[in-house]
């Protein structure tokens, strides 16, 4: 989960604070040092996430890329100038482009903003920006919620007391609610001190980008992982008392299976150590026999492990996480009664692989599984109606053509309510029945008056004729010489 750090660099943040002991700092010091702790926390526990820095006042700037390189980071921090007024939403709709870039919007990020809580003034303040932000025109619409997954963590250089004796408190809360809820914001508590803004940044660390320790098991082989980024709790909507879940700290694995290309969810880095170790035996089997494992993550929840290449000669163990329950994949069945193949009265694969027994074909036959008539263009009802009158046509030979795309062509009338269809094609099979040539056989005529009125009669909404089960069925007449009625 990439993460960006928006730094305020305006002429706020270059107010004084009194430190004992030292010489003064300034508010930008404070945030320099908190961002300090959080980038030598990310690159001892989390050196495969990507960074970027983007700093802001009354324009937005791309400091540092995404990168997983935290000294060219600490560098450009470091190295940051002091500019003019705040211009948050400018900033926040930067946010968006670097990321849409770079990661498109599936793609889940963390956004770290850290401010002094001097939100501007005037036009391009943030107390402006919010007070509009209905009375928009779509294309200059307010860039929260972001366009993809984010949670969104407000780092005030400031106490509680300080932004609540203004709005500011109130404008970053609708912040967060402009985004979903998703994030939080955090605030000095006491002076402000190194020690105030260290104890800020612990929380988020805590909050945010602590690592998560498990135990991956498989009968008696065990190994500690830690697993980047840590799962987020899981709710189900369909449950009355929804509890979240979340993943247990032991995985047991449970089986193997072939694999082609899957995408990436979460990401798992095995402790490094010389001792052997049941995490590298696994990530190098499945690499090499291009498989995947299911692990066990708690009561009636599964996800599986798999290797990716994250370049040419690295690669990582993966975790995608299945959604809670006993069929998260239907076309796989229940997973309690997977097993190996050779437990099997016969075997499923056949004796030279030539057949699989997945997908596993639903009980009950889906709609959209039928053959449903659907019209999406008008070429496509078009084409349907032509199709009934070349077999009008064709009648008695097509007699029995004539009536099942008739009788498909009804149906799907009645389910859309297309009323005036059936007697538009009434019309139609009127006409061709005055178009006939003497030529013809004589049951054409019958046939296609036959139908022409069961189609006004379904029309007119009555039950007994314009009931969905029921079929125009052909008409008996007495012609003889190889007519279709009289063979059905």
């Amino acid at each position: 989960m990439p993460t960006v750090v928006l730094m305020d660099s305006s002429l706020s943040m270059t107010r004084p604070v009194s430190v004992e002991g030292s010489e003064e700092f300034q508010r930008k010091n404070l945030a320099v040092h908190g961002l300090t702790m959080l980038f030598e926390h990310m690159a001892t526990n989390y050196r495969l996430e990507f960074t970027s820095l983007v700093a802001f006042s009354s324009l937005w700037e791309l400091m540092v890329p995404f990168s997983r390189d935290y000294n060219t980071l600490q560098e450009a921090l470091n190295n940051l100038e002091d500019f003019d007024k705040t211009c948050l939403e400018a900033a926040l709709q930067g946010v968006s482009n670097v990321v849409q870039q770079e990661w498109g919007t599936s793609c889940p990020c963390q956004v770290i903003l850290v401010t002094d809580g001097a939100l501007g003034i005037g036009r391009g303040s943030l107390r402006h920006s919010l007070q509009t932000v209905k009375q928009r025109v779509e294309d200059k619409k307010f860039p929260l919620p972001f366009p993809f997954p984010s949670k969104l963590y407000v780092m005030c250089i400031a106490n509680a007391e300080e932004l609540q004796a203004t709005d500011s408190m109130d404008n970053l809360e609708q912040l967060i609610n402009l985004n979903g809820g998703e994030g939080q914001i955090y605030t000095m508590e006491g002076p402000l001190c190194l020690k105030s803004v260290q104890s800020m940044f612990g929380k988020l660390i805590d909050q945010a980008y602590s690592p998560f320790h498990a135990v991956l098991r498989c009968g008696n082989l065990t190994s500690d992982v830690q697993v980047f980024p840590r799962p987020e709790p899981v709710t189900i909507d369909e449950e009355v008392d929804p509890i979240p879940k979340t993943v247990q700290t032991e995985g047991d694995e449970i089986g193997t299976g072939a694999t082609d290309d899957t995408e990436e969810e979460t990401s798992t880095n095995q402790m490094a150590g010389k001792s052997p170790n049941f995490c590298v035996l696994l990530h190098g089997s499945l690499k090499v026999e291009g498989m995947v494992a299911l692990v066990q993550l708690g009561p009636d929840w599964l996800g599986m492990l798999y290797s990716q290449a994250d370049s040419k000669k690295k690669s990582n163990l993966m975790m995608s996480l299945f959604e809670p329950g006993s069929e998260p994949l239907p076309w796989l069945g229940r997973m309690s009664q997977l097993g190996p193949a050779s437990d099997a009265a016969e075997n499923p694969y056949g004796e030279d692989d030539s057949k699989s027994p997945f997908p596993i074909q639903p009980k009950n036959k889906r709609s959209y599984a039928q053959n449903v008539t659907v019209w999406i263009k008008a070429s496509g009802l078009q084409t349907d109606v032509q199709k009934i009158l070349r077999n009008a046509r064709k009648l008695p030979e097509k007699t029995q053509t004539f009536y099942k795309e008739l009788n498909r062509l009804r149906k799907a009338a009645l389910a859309f309510g297309f009323w005036e269809l059936l007697k538009s094609v009434a019309e139609l099979l009127e006409r061709e029945c005055t178009l006939l040539p003497d030529s013809a056989h004589p049951d054409a005529a019958f046939q296609l008056s036959h139908a022409a009125q069961q189609l006004k009669l379904a029309s007119s909404g009555d039950s007994k004729y314009a009931a969905y089960e029921h079929n125009i069925t052909p008409m008996l007449t007495d012609f003889s010489g190889g007519g279709g009625a009289d063979r059905i």
